[in-house]
């Protein structure tokens, strides 16, 4: 059911929003050199790798400088990429990451290869379902690079402060999730975004 789900409404999505994703890849273009779209390897159910697409929100080559969003002001950031962070827009393009099966709207986060090579083993369980666009982590650090922007040492505190605290709640999603749980998350996620 919740394949069917995430097929027919990533489907749906891509088609409605289809107007606006030319409206923003324009403006991604005319404001920056480089790509419209930024793809980067994820890891993915059951420990595989898949690529998956954000609208270009950073200077092309951004990511050799490091891994990690330091704050809304990162100098890597264009003018536009700004805007489309803060409502969570460089993210839209996931919705074919969705209809392909790489992802679902409602699963753990994604993590690079890096980070999930120091997972423990009740850790790596996160790896058992299908990655998500949401999830209760997600709620709960929206606003994860300003946290980072506070810290001294960004990369430590990520480690070893803001990964275990989201992978105890990719854990509890797996153990209460549900297709209700799904659309109460997707429904906080959007009333979220909105007060942004």
């Amino acid at each position: 059911m919740k394949r069917i789900f995430d097929f027919i409404f990533s489907f749906l999505a891509i088609i409605l929003l289809l107007p606006f994703f030319v409206i923003i890849a324009l403006s991604i273009i005319f404001d920056s050199k480089g790509g419209i779209f930024y793809r980067q390897i994820r890891v993915g159910k059951n420990n595989k790798d898949f690529k998956l697409i954000k609208f270009r929100t950073m200077f092309t080559n951004s990511d050799k400088k490091g891994l990690l969003t330091v704050g809304m002001r990162d100098s890597r950031i264009t003018k536009v990429g700004y805007f489309l962070r803060r409502y969570k827009l460089d993210e839209l393009p996931q919705l074919f990451n969705i209809f392909i099966g790489d992802m679902s709207f409602v699963g753990p986060r994604p993590e690079v290869r890096k980070y999930v090579e120091m997972y423990d083993d009740e850790q790596l369980q996160v790896l058992a379902v299908r990655p998500g666009l949401t999830d209760y982590a997600s709620l709960e650090y929206i606003n994860e690079n300003e946290i980072l922007a506070k810290s001294e040492n960004h990369e430590k505190t990520y480690i070893d402060e803001i990964m275990p605290a989201k992978l105890k709640l990719n854990l509890k999603y797996i153990e209460e999730k549900s297709f209700w749980v799904d659309l109460k998350i997707i429904f906080k996620t959007a009333l979220k975004i909105i007060k942004l």
